[in-house]
């Protein structure tokens, strides 16, 4: 590997030949995360802003910029746009937070959208109001510069820099091998996300089938409803890593197209958990309704089985409650103690049977 200039190169020469000169200090903006210029696979030091860094990789013929914004609005964004040469209608829609994953090539440059996800943490998937919280992250890539623009809190991309900085071979494989390190690492972060999942529905699916259970198809639905909420994040996401793993641009080269198709199939082990989640949810939601009506006919068996006990007495309590002198048994010495007796025999009776039918 050629030896990197320090410091940003040689900047200025004299009549003494050429003198190393430190890049200006930058302050960064509170919307640029992070500026860096990359030569050879290695990270040039100092601070750059974007315009210094894309005027020193184009005056060397090598490397790329790499530029992390966080939430710029159209003044802030536009500078970069400018300097780049961004479509304004990729602008455009870097600038809106709610985008649908996709890509799109715009001249020399693509776009692309992914959703990012977060695992909420939380005491009981039964009683938590949010499971999965998104953002997203929109990348430019060009031939000598990749620009991430990052909406949500939870999505930052400082130590994937880290990892890359560490790694130098991977980086001299150009920009496009940065597109397939965030692409990587949210589909990684997918993964995680999925499995907690599955653990929360684990514990779902054993309350619902547990004998004395309290949960609700209520709660259910919240699972499922946050469930829709990462697929959309995880299926319109398949095309365009499989376009990148195709050759869909030769900003990709194939060095780093290969590695998308790995990419790729981690995306669709995420699809086919959603997909099963979704399924399974479906199901824990009919068996909770049918728990629920069965139940229901518990009770109400419970009920009339009451009620058909309980009519004994008040049948003949009502029938010896009329008012005519001319009775069976009305001045008998043991009327009162028979009639008790044929009460409570009727009714144990019948409570015997509705026991033995399972009623009681």
């Amino acid at each position: 590997m050629p030896a990197i200039p320090s410091l940003g190169g040689l900047r200025g020469r004299g009549n003494k030949g050429t003198v190393p000169v430190r890049p200006v200090p930058v302050p960064l903006s509170a919307y640029v995360v992070d500026c860096a210029v990359y030569v050879g696979g290695e990270r040039l030091p100092g601070r750059w802003s974007h315009s210094e860094a894309i005027k020193e990789v184009r005056k060397r013929h090598e490397g790329f910029v790499w530029i992390g914004l966080h939430e710029p609005d159209a003044q802030q964004i536009q500078g970069v746009a400018d300097t780049f040469g961004l479509h304004e209608l990729a602008v455009e829609d870097a600038l809106e937070a709610h985008q649908r994953p996709k890509l799109e090539r715009y001249d020399d440059t693509l776009f692309l959208v992914v959703k990012t996800v977060r695992y909420v943490e939380h005491e009981s998937p039964t009683t938590a109001n949010e499971i999965v919280e998104t953002g997203e992250l929109m990348v430019f890539l060009g031939r000598d510069f990749v620009i991430t623009v990052r909406h949500g809190n939870h999505s930052g991309l400082a130590r994937l820099r880290r990892e890359l900085d560490d790694d130098p071979e991977r980086l001299q494989l150009g920009p496009a091998a940065v597109v397939h390190a965030i692409a990587d690492h949210v589909v990684d972060h997918y993964l995680d996300v999925t499995g907690r999942i599955e653990n929360d529905i684990d514990v779902m699916e054993a309350q619902v089938f547990a004998p004395r259970s309290q949960i609700s198809a209520e709660q259910i639905y919240l699972m499922k409803r946050e469930v829709l909420e990462l697929r959309r994040a995880v299926m319109p996401l398949a095309t365009p890593v499989q376009r990148l793993a195709e050759g869909y641009t030769r900003l990709v080269p194939d060095e780093v197209r290969s590695y998308f198709r790995d990419v790729a199939d981690h995306l669709t082990t995420v699809s086919e958990r959603v997909a099963a989640f979704d399924e399974l949810l479906s199901t824990l939601v009919d068996a909770t309704v049918a728990k629920i009506s069965l139940q229901q006919n518990t009770d109400m068996r419970k009920i009339t089985s009451w009620a058909a006990i309980i009519t004994v007495p008040t049948m003949i309590a009502g029938i010896y409650g009329m008012n005519f002198d001319y009775l069976p048994e009305l001045h008998w010495k043991f009327g009162y103690p028979l009639v008790i007796t044929v009460i409570l025999a009727i009714c144990l009776l019948l409570y015997r049977i509705f026991r033995k039918n399972g009623w009681l």
